[in-house]
Formats: structure tokens, C-alpha cells, sequence
């Protein structure tokens, strides 16, 4: 909360003076309402303090209890914060002000004295909230840190606890067992009784609500998945990612379906009344052991394929996956009961020793079926044959397997029963959820692996559907892979974590402060802020460019505006829209800009020397923008480039040729040299043919004959009027030049074209002749004699054949 005091620093003195006296009433309300705010911290963490200390306690209510201390820290903080803010601005209007005149100096302002005399009162006031938000926020802290340690020291403590095994205990365990049969059968009698009598309706509305939840997710995930959660009988060796593909989603949809159902069913029996006090937890524990029993059972299916060989994920034979499969639901059901039966004799207050003989049986037996496992040869034959004799576990596994036994042997024969009780649950329930979310990351890994999505069932329904080509199936399956892994990881991770003792507390603190808040050193960094950051960019890029559209398309076209200028009326529109999206991201993703402003102040001199072509560039294009010496359009030479503009962009300019090449200028070379524009003002253009003819033809009627075609031709322009210029007397002709004007010079090469073939024409008619180009070459040869050679060297450099002499080496007459 911030103190919204009266009192700004920017406020001059003459508006402080009227402003004072109402200033004391104005601040009361404040004051009283953060007392209260200090009263109420104070009383909640006396509350959180004396529940936390009581005897009978549990780790469910200390979980919350600690929820609750980090909430009141977080509050705190913030309080703090404001606090903190309101003291920065009260000492910076106090140093405005000076310090006070001492003895003998002159005296200040009445306005400035009561001015000073209030920052002080109320940095008093201030100081002391802050000194009492300080100290209950320090002993939130203290109480949150120990109620962790208080959970840590229960949890250790239900582990680690010793029992004296003997002979004795587990006859009197035997005797009262029967006796816990006895009750739970009359008790569930009497509520079954109860039940059918006044609740018949009731029950059975729960019943049939509860199927409908479960078939209304079966049949939707049914048609929504398809052939993803089918086995294709016509396929007799699935692609790996097939089955992957199958075992996941078929996994999780029965899952979902079953969870409906069990939750549906507890909540609506709850809801109407069915369930009395002593039999809700009965339900949820019998629930809970068919989820658990069904969850493992269908994965280990699933995996193992006992019925299904090539649908199989792991290399194993026929009977080693049968004997795995059963292995692995007497395991499950073992742990089930386990806990299934520790909830009844809680419930039915049996004696202790009870649920220790039922812990002890089960853990020895799931250590029993460790070893045993251990000795299996179930892996497939080298000659892949699903029927033949199988061989050993791959070499450290069944090591792995006899360790794991022994331990949970020793740990429960040796009075740790507590501690055998916990890891025989986390090798059946860790180990079958560690599976589950293997396989999901291995179906998305299949997934996302290029062109594997095409060949999917969803991939050819997009590519039918919405006529995708190849590389959008293959961002689709990246996309749908990364999917895979993220919803493999949110529904895994959270389950392990509550079978490793954590609370749904932890969990759910943990999973807002992962949102929320990730410390790093002094920087806080929000997921939940950076994605509203990013969906804001989004949003603000979108209406960036639909108002670009919309302009360019409504205004600037129906105003007749030059496409040069709504090229660049558009352009500056896009990196506005998009500037002030980026400033909106990043300020809602809550990223400090002034942290970014030293950032970049401390890399200015790095950006001026290392990107100085960049920035150089950069800032050439918004000058080309504003000052538009050529827009989009434009018809320019610059250096060796003639072309036609087709865009400006921020870092270069697109131009191209008349031979369809695009060339990309930087916009630097563009401020810094010469360009000539010849459509810059307008697009007239002036043109010239050169015209030759012979000597003794009348230069007079060339003129006029080459006026009069000119004049005749409409796109030729009348002001500026055409004109023949009479060049010179060339070699061989009388040399003239017909110069006019046409209004686009688009247009300039196909009258120059027409108008030539129509001077030919003419001058045929009137029997001018075009001469050609007339040359005097005279050649002048030279006489050589022949000697015969007298050395080696000349013999060799002698000519073998007539071609091979120059004019000048026949011999002489």
C-alpha cells in the first residue's frame, strides 16, 4: 500500500500554502488506515505463531499455515515498498528546500518553515510505520522458516521412526485384524442399509451424473484424438512413433475419464448428502486404491503389450511381458491395499499395531517381487522372435532390481517400517508416473522431428483440411512436440511431488512464485508479466498494422495521395505502432526501462564504434523518409544502379532493374552520394532521336518533316514544344536531333520507337537518303626476303606451313 499523503515535491511554494491547512485532515485517513493494516499483519501472524506451536498439528495444516506466513511476507514487502517510495520523495523535497537558516542569517518564508515543519512530521510518522512493517515482517520470515523445519523435522521423524519387531506383535496384529474385518462390514452394512433406504435417489443420481462425466470425457477425447488412441488392426509393424503416439494419449485419456469419474462420483455422493462423516474418507481411500490399481495396471499394458506384440515399446518376449504385467499389478495392488487398509484402521481407531503388520507384509512383498523380477530373463531373442525363450535384463539391471529388494527387506525386518512403506510406494507410483511422462516426451520428441508430423493421423487431416505444404507441417509438429513436453511435465511433475510428501500447498506457492517471481540477484523476472508482455507486442503489432491498412487504404487512396507518399506515410505509421508495442511489452513484462536506459548508455560507446554502419544506415533511412529525395516508384541512378524504387526500409533501399534484378543499397550510400531522380518533381521526361542524312539533302525540309511528325504523334507534349537542333556536318551525313517532351517517361521508349519507324517512312517517301557510314582504308604492305637458316635456333622457329607465315614472310619475287 502507498501512502498517498499530501505534499509533492513539485508543488511550488505559493500552491504549498493554501494546501497546508486542510493537509492534516487529509492525511488522518491514510495514517488510521495503515495503523489498521499493522494491527491486522500483527494479529495474523500471532494466529500463524499459536497454530503452528499446537501439539496435534499434522504436515497438511502446517503446509498451509506456511502458505499463509509467505503471504503476509509478500503483503509486507509491498507496504514496505510504498513506505519506502514516500520517504525517497519526502527527503528529496527536503533537500529542494535547504537546509534552515542558522543564527544571525536572514529568516526564511513562513510557507517554507510550515512546508519543512510538515516533511518532517510526516517523515516521522513514516519512519515509525516502516520500523513496525519491518518488525512483523521479519517475524513472518523467522515463522515461516520455522515451520519449514518443523515439516522437515515430521517428515524425517515418520520416516526414520523405529519399531521392536516380534513374534508377539504380529499374533496380537493377526487377532485384532479380524476383529477390524468385523467392524468395517457392519459399518459398511449399516451405511449401505442407510443409504438404500432414505438415500436411494440421491445414490443413484450420484451414480449415473458420475458415468456421464466419465463417458462425456471418454467420447469427446475419442473424437478429438481419433486413430491416435486406436490400434489399426491393418498395420502389422507400427512405426515406433505410432505407438508412442497410442500408448500416451490412449494413457491419458483413459486417466482423465477415470479421475472424472472418481472425483464426479465423491463430489455428487458428498453434495447429496449420501456420505455420512465416519464413511467420507472410506470412499475416497477405496477411490483413490482402484485409481492408483487401474493407473498402473493400463500403463504397464500399455508398455509391455502382453497381447499385442508389435504395439510393444520395450524389447521384451511374449512371456516376459505377461510375467512383467503381473508382476507390476501385484505390486500396485499390494501398495494399494497397503494404504487402503492403514485408512481403514485409522478411521475404525484399531490399535497401532495393525497398520505396522500391514506396513511390514507389504513392503516384504514388494521387496519379494523385486528379487524375483531380478532373476526374469524377459528380453527379446537376438533373432526377434516374439515366442522364443528370452534373454537376461541388460547388464546392471538386475543388480539394480536385487538392491533395491534387499534394502526394502532389511529397512522393514529391521523396524524402519516407515521408511520401507515410503520407498515400496515411490518405486510403484514414482516409477509408473517417471514412465508416463518418458513416453510423452519421447512421443513429442517423435513428434517434432522433421517431416514426422505429415505422416501422423492430425498431420494428414491439416494437410487435407487446410491444404498445408510440408514446411508448415513440419512448425506445426515443432510446435505440437514443445506442447507434448510442456503437458507432460505440468501433469507428471506435480503428481510426483505429492507422493513425495509435498502438499498441494507447496505446489501451488511453488507454481505462482515460478510465475510470478524468479529471483535473479537483484532482477525479478515474471513469466505471467513477460507472457502478457508478449501478448500485448502481439496485440499492439496487430493494430499496428490493421490501422496501416486502413489508412493507406481509406484515406490516403481515397485522397489520391502519391504512392511514394502513402509508401512512406505507412511505413512511418509501422515503426510508431511498433516502438510504442515494444515500450508497452516490456513495460507490462516489468522490466525496469531506466535499467535499460544505463544498459544502453553504457553500451553507447560500443554501438558507436562496433555498429556504426548500422546506426548509420538507420538513421539514413528515416531521413530518406522524411525528406523524401526519391519515394517508392521513383525512377533513380545512383553510381552504376538505374532502376525503379520498390521499397525503403529502415537499414536499406530495394531497387530494381529493368532487367528484373533486385539490388539492396544501404540507405548511408544513398544520403552520401550523388542520385540522380528522374521522376523526382514529375515524370516528364525530355527525348531525342538522332537523325542523319546526306550530303545535298535540304536541311530546311528535314526540319519541317521531322516537326511535322512530331507534331502529329498526340503523347508527344505541345509546351515545351518539339524542336530539330542541326548538329553538325558529320563524315558522311548532315547530322540532326529531334528533341520533344512526353508527360511519363514510362512511356518515352515506345513513342521513340513508333516515331523512328514513321522518320524512315517518310524519308522514303520524300527520297531523303539515310547514308551509311563511309570509311578510306588504305593498306600498305612490305617486302622481305627469304635466306636459309644457319643456326639450330632458327631451324626451330622456322615455319612448317604456308598458313603459318604472315603476309609478310613470302618469299620474294
Amino acid at each position: 500500500m502507498t501512502l498517498a499523503l499530501v505534499g509533492s515535491p513539485s508543488n511550488s511554494l505559493a500552491q504549498s500554502a493554501p494546501e497546508a491547512a486542510p493537509a492534516t485532515a487529509a492525511s488522518a485517513a491514510p495514517k488510521s488506515k495503515t495503523q489498521a493494516t499493522i494491527t491486522e499483519a500483527k494479529k495474523a501472524l500471532e494466529s500463524i505463531t499459536a497454530r503452528s506451536n499446537a501439539q496435534d498439528v499434522d504436515d497438511m495444516q502446517l503446509a498451509e499455515l506456511k502458505a499463509q506466513a509467505d503471504d503476509l511476507v509478500t503483503r509486507l514487502s509491498e507496504h514496505l515498498g510504498g513506505l519506502k517510495q514516500r520517504l525517497d520523495q519526502i527527503n528529496a523535497r527536503v533537500k529542494e528546500l535547504g537546509e534552515p537558516p542558522q543564527d544571525g542569517q536572514p529568516p526564511e518564508a513562513a510557507v517554507v518553515t510550515e512546508e519543512r515543519t510538515r516533511l518532517a512530521t510526516e517523515r516521522g510518522e513514516l519512519t515509525a510505520f516502516s520500523s513496525e512493517f519491518g518488525q512483523i515482517w521479519n517475524g513472518a520470515k523467522e515463522i515461516s522458516a520455522k515451520i519449514t523445519e518443523q515439516r522437515r523435522r515430521l517428515f524425517s521423524d515418520a520416516l526414520l521412526k523405529h519399531t521392536d519387531l516380534s513374534w508377539g506383535m504380529l499374533t496380537d496384529a493377526g487377532s485384532t485384524f479380524w476383529h477390524e474385518v468385523e467392524t468395517f462390514r457392519e459399518t459398511m452394512a449399516s451405511w449401505l442399509s442407510f443409504a438404500w433406504k432414505f438415500k436411494k435417489l440421491q445414490l443413484l443420481s450420484a451414480v449415473f451424473l458420475s458415468i456421464g462425466a466419465a463417458l462425456f470425457f471418454l467420447a469427446g477425447g475419442y473424437r478429438m484424438l481419433g486413430k491416435m488412441v486406436k490400434r489399426d488392426p491393418a498395420i502389422d509393424n507400427p512405426p515406433y512413433i505410432t505407438r508412442l503416439s497410442f500408448a500416451f494419449w490412449s494413457l491419458v485419456l483413459q486417466t482423465f475419464s477415470l479421475t472424472a469419474f472418481m472425483l464426479s462420483t465423491f463430489f455428487f455422493m458428498d453434495s447429496f448428502g449420501v456420505l455420512r462423516t465416519d464413511i467420507r474418507p472410506l470412499v475416497a481411500t477405496f477411490l483413490g486404491f482402484i485409481w492408483v490399481v487401474v493407473f498402473v495396471a493400463r500403463l504397464s499394458y500399455l508398455v509391455l503389450g502382453p497381447e499385442h506384440p508389435h504395439w510393444r515399446l520395450i524389447r521384451v518376449s511374449n512371456k516376459g511381458a505377461n510375467v512383467l504385467f503381473w508382476l507390476i499389478l501385484a505390486m500396485a495392488l499390494i501398495n494399494g491395499l497397503d494404504f487402503a487398509l492403514t485408512e481403514v484402521s485409522e478411521v475404525l481407531n484399531s490399535p497401532v499395531v495393525l497398520s505396522i503388520a500391514k506396513s511390514l507384509i507389504a513392503s516384504v512383498l514388494i521387496g519379494v517381487i523385486l528379487l524375483a523380477m531380478s532373476f526374469l530373463k524377459p528380453v527379446l531373442a537376438e533373432d526377434k522372435d516374439p515366442d522364443a525363450p528370452g534373454r537376461s535384463w541388460p547388464r546392471g539391471f538386475p543388480l539394480a532390481l536385487r538392491v533395491l529388494g534387499i534394502a526394502l527387506l532389511l529397512a522393514a525386518l529391521s523396524g524402519y517400517v516407515g521408511l520401507a512403506r515410503f520407498f515400496s510406494t515411490q518405486i510403484v507410483l514414482t516409477g509408473a508416473l517417471v514412465v508416463t511422462g518418458y513416453i510423452g516426451i519421447l512421443s513429442g520428441k517423435a513428434v517434432g522431428k522433421q517431416s514426422a508430423f505429415a505422416s501422423t493421423s492430425v498431420g494428414k487431416y491439416v494437410a487435407s483440411r487446410f491444404k498445408a505444404n510440408e514446411i508448415m507441417l513440419d512448425q506445426i509438429g515443432l510446435v505440437a512436440g514443445l506442447s507434448i513436453y510442456a503437458f507432460s511435465v505440468i501433469i507428471v511433475v506435480p503428481v510426483i511431488l505429492l507422493t513425495w510428501g509435498f502438499q498441494t500447498q507447496d505446489i501451488k506457492a511453488a507454481a505462482i512464485r515460478l510465475l510470478t517471481q524468479i529471483s535473479i540477484g537483484n532482477i525479478n523476472i515474471s513469466l505471467i508479466g513477460i507472457l502478457v508482455g508478449v501478448l500485448l507486442f502481439m496485440a499492439g503489432y496487430l493494430v499496428t498494422r490493421f490501422a496501416q491498412r486502413w489508412i493507406d487504404r481509406n484515406v490516403m487512396a481515397r485522397s489520391q495521395v502519391d504512392a511514394g507518399v502513402r509508401n512512406s506515410v505507412k511505413t512511418g505509421i509501422g515503426y510508431l505502432g511498433v516502438g510504442l508495442a515494444v515500450v508497452i511489452g516490456v513495460s507490462a513484462a516489468g522490466i525496469d526501462l531506466s535499467s535499460l536506459a544505463l544498459v544502453a548508455s553504457a553500451l553507447s560507446v560500443g554501438i558507436g564504434f562496433g555498429l556504426q554502419n548500422i546506426v548509420s544506415n538507420f538513421v539514413s533511412g528515416l531521413i530518406l523518409l522524411v525528406e523524401r529525395p526519391f519515394k517508392v516508384g521513383d525512377h533513380i541512378i545512383t553510381g552504376t544502379t538505374e532502376g525503379i524504387v520498390k521499397r525503403i526500409s529502415v537499414r536499406a533501399t530495394e531497387i530494381e532493374t529493368f532487367r528484373k534484378q533486385s539490388i539492396i543499397v544501404p540507405n548511408s550510400d544513398l544520403i552520401n552520394a550523388a542520385v540522380g531522380n528522374w521522376t523526382h518533381r514529375n515524370r516528364m521526361q525530355r527525348s531525342e532521336i538522332p537523325v542523319g542524312v546526306a550530303y545535298g539533302t535540304d536541311p530546311r525540309r528535314v526540319i519541317e518533316l521531322l516537326l511535322e511528325l512530331a507534331g502529329s504523334t498526340p503523347q508527344i507534349l505541345r509546351n515545351p514544344e518539339p524542336h530539330v537542333e542541326f548538329l553538325r556536318f558529320g563524315a558522311s551525313s548532315l547530322d540532326f536531333e529531334l528533341r520533344f517532351h512526353v508527360a511519363d517517361i514510362n512511356d518515352g521508349m515506345g513513342i521513340r520507337n513508333a516515331l523512328r519507324a514513321e522518320i524512315l517512312r517518310r524519308f522514303e517517301e520524300e527520297g531523303i537518303e539515310i547514308p551509311y557510314t563511309k570509311q578510306d582504308i588504305n593498306v600498305h604492305g612490305t617486302l622481305y626476303t627469304m635466306r636459309a637458316p644457319t643456326s639450330e635456333k632458327e631451324k626451330q622457329y622456322e615455319p612448317t606451313d604456308l598458313h603459318d607465315r604472315g603476309a609478310g614472310d613470302a618469299p620474294a619475287g
